[in-house]
């Protein structure tokens, strides 16, 4: 078996098993604790992207749809052209049942864009996605093949973890550095219009010092051990969550960006 397939098993075995925000979030800190951590991501998500200028006659790609949460996202927003993809058939298959009035189709962006057709979407979003792919060449791969499915003019939305220390690399996730993702991004045909933080303190720290990661994730997983722990940790961290991510400029951890892919010839 290659790593790619390794990685793909990896993904249909834990969707398989736990299809909610714990199965595509931070599995450690249990369901209760991301359904709290996936409404921040919500309203971060919806703050920005309702600003793009959008109508509901645009066509919307939502790649790795996972559980579909950011196919909600964009459908509340009056998107009524939305289609989904994701790497594995048990995400694909609940996808399609789920919502009914998209379209979902098995997708591996690292290879080629499959069906799809050059050009054809107004916006792109590729949330909680990119940092999972763990090879550097792949993920440059996603990042053109994103460009070549978006027309110009249009936009690329996008979670990354955006380092400003040396990059990270572990069997399943990859957190890569500012720099990198920038250069790739340019490189693809996208300007950067803007990035703010997705989170600050409801996900593991880290773009910060290594003493506070340790601790912190510590913390984090300790107040998360049960169920009722982790629910009554992410409602007490939910409102200070929600002021952070509008005062900070940047985020230890997960932040949403915004680009526009510019005309030019490949």
């Amino acid at each position: 078996m290659t790593v790619d397939d390794q990685h793909r098993d990896f993904w249909e075995r834990r969707l398989a098993d736990d299809w909610t925000e714990s199965g595509v979030g931070y599995k450690a800190l249990g369901r209760p604790f991301n359904r709290w951590m996936y409404r921040v991501r919500r309203n971060v998500f919806t703050r920005e992207t309702s600003a793009l200028g959008l109508d509901a006659s645009s066509r919307v790609l939502d790649i790795g749809s996972g559980t579909g949460f950011y196919v909600d996202g964009w459908q509340r927003l009056g998107m009524s052209d939305v289609v989904g993809s994701d790497l594995t058939e048990a995400a694909v298959e609940q996808l399609r049942a789920r919502y009914p009035d998209a379209r979902f189709v098995r997708l591996d962006i690292t290879e080629d864009i499959g069906p799809l057709e050059p050009a054809s979407f107004d916006v792109a979003s590729c949330m909680d996605v990119l940092f999972h792919i763990v090879d550097d060449e792949r993920y440059k791969a996603a990042i053109d093949n994103i460009g070549r499915v978006v027309r110009p003019g249009g936009r690329f939305v996008l979670s990354e973890n955006f380092l400003h220390r040396r990059a990270d690399y572990t069997e399943h996730q990859v957190s890569r550095t500012i720099e990198w993702v920038t250069s790739v991004l340019r490189v693809a045909g996208f300007e950067i219009e803007r990035r703010v933080p997705m989170l600050i303190l409801m996900n593991a720290q880290v773009d910060a010092p290594a003493p506070w990661r340790k601790a912190w994730g510590g913390a984090l997983r300790a107040a998360t051990l049960t169920p009722p722990t982790g629910w009554l940790a992410g409602a007490a961290l939910y409102p200070i969550e929600r002021q952070l991510v509008r005062r900070f400029r940047e985020s230890p951890t997960t932040e949403m960006m915004i680009c526009r892919r510019l005309p030019h010839v490949r």
